[in-house]
C-alpha cells in the first residue's frame, strides 16, 4: 500500500484541528501517510530568523506529495499559513483545502490556492489526496 507524504498546514492557535485531522487519517483502514507538519509539541529548533524558519518549512514540504490546509477563515490572516501556501506553489505541490467541520465559509486565500477542496470527513479527505496526487 502506498504511503503518502503530507504536510499539514495549520495555525498553532488551532492545533487541535491538526490533531483531529491526523486522527481521522490514521483511523482510515486503507490509507497510510507520513506526517511532515510542524505541530507545537515538535517545533522547528534552531531557526532564529523568519528566513531560517521559512527554509526549514520548505525542507519539510519538499518530500511531500500534498499540502493539506485547514481552510478556516483564520487562515486568511495567518502569516505562516500564507507563507506555506507560497512555498507549496513555488514547489509545484498539490494543495488540498479542508473545510472546517460545520463551516459555511472558508478562506478565499486558501480556496484560490487549492488544487482541490474537501469536506471535514475521513473519506472526503482521503479521496481528495488519492485523486490529486501521483499513485
Amino acid at each position: 500500500m502506498q504511503t503518502y507524504h503530507l504536510f499539514i498546514s495549520h495555525s498553532w492557535s488551532y492545533s487541535d484541528a491538526h490533531d483531529k485531522l491526523v486522527n481521522l487519517l490514521t483511523a482510515h483502514p486503507t490509507f497510510n501517510f507520513k506526517n511532515f507538519s510542524v505541530p507545537p509539541q515538535n517545533p522547528i529548533i534552531g531557526a532564529q530568523t523568519d528566513k531560517e524558519l521559512e527554509a526549514a518549512i520548505e525542507n519539510k514540504i519538499r518530500p511531500c506529495s500534498a499540502v493539506l490546509i485547514m481552510a478556516g477563515m483564520y487562515s486568511t490572516y495567518s502569516k505562516w499559513i500564507n507563507k506555506e501556501i507560497e512555498i507549496a506553489q513555488r514547489m509545484g505541490k498539490i494543495i488540498i483545502a479542508i473545510k472546517p467541520f460545520g463551516a459555511e465559509r472558508i478562506s478565499s486565500v486558501v480556496r484560490e490556492a487549492a488544487t482541490a477542496e474537501c469536506a471535514w470527513n475521513t473519506n472526503s479527505i482521503v479521496n481528495a489526496i488519492r485523486q490529486n496526487t501521483e499513485a
